[in-house]
């Protein structure tokens, strides 16, 4: 199980890669958004609109108690969130910042205890760490680089050993139990790289 330590470690990073990937060039709060936004499809696949909402809300109510400054913030009825612009001009920027770590700790911690944490590394490796191929340009250093390509080099071995598992019906359970291992690998090696990763400038 994360601890609340590196749940909120990989917050940061989430927000950073957010801004780094050139998802956003907006302040803090709105990186917060973009990650919401990118696990709003695949959570709301997973639980409902309904089931969405009510974790995004629940991770709101608690991320008011540290940040007070989203009070302004609400949850639609689909699942989206509303009220960043009046942020601007209650806080600063290291405030805006802090309040969205805030957010996206208390969203990710939910998850983790809802769907638990192989299910959540899962969502935000296929949801926002791919976007670790964009981030070479914007300072990650060389070692994290060649992290991130064997990553990729990993799901790709899992997909391909996924293909065979459907040609060879002999050996199928086998080839996919090592897909999936190979697949839980590289998902654990990316979380590893985003957490101890330096921030991205």
């Amino acid at each position: 199980m994360m601890l609340p330590s590196q749940t909120r470690d990989l917050a940061e990073r989430l927000l950073a890669y957010e801004n780094a990937a050139g998802k956003t060039s907006e302040p803090a709060e709105f990186a917060a958004l973009g990650v919401c936004e990118r696990l709003r499809q695949p959570l709301i696949t997973l639980a409902g609109v309904a089931g969405f909402r009510s974790l995004l809300s629940r991770a709101l109510t608690l991320a008011r108690v540290e940040a007070p400054s989203l009070s302004a913030v609400q949850v639609a009825a689909d699942g989206s969130l509303q009220g960043l612009n009046e942020l601007r001009p209650q806080v600063d920027e290291d405030q805006a910042r802090e309040a969205g770590i805030i957010l996206i700790t208390q969203l990710l911690g939910l998850l983790v205890r809802v769907v638990g944490e192989a299910v959540t590394l899962q969502l935000v490796t296929s949801e926002i760490l791919p976007d670790f191929k964009f981030v070479s340009q914007s300072g990650m250093p060389i070692g994290f680089e060649a992290i991130v390509n064997e990553v990729d080099d990993l799901q790709g071995v899992s997909a391909r050993l996924e293909r065979l598992a459907e040609q060879y019906p002999p050996v199928t359970d086998a080839l996919m139990t090592l897909s999936g291992n190979v697949l839980n690998t590289a998902t654990v090696l990316a979380v590893v790289a985003a957490i101890k990763s330096p921030k991205p400038n």
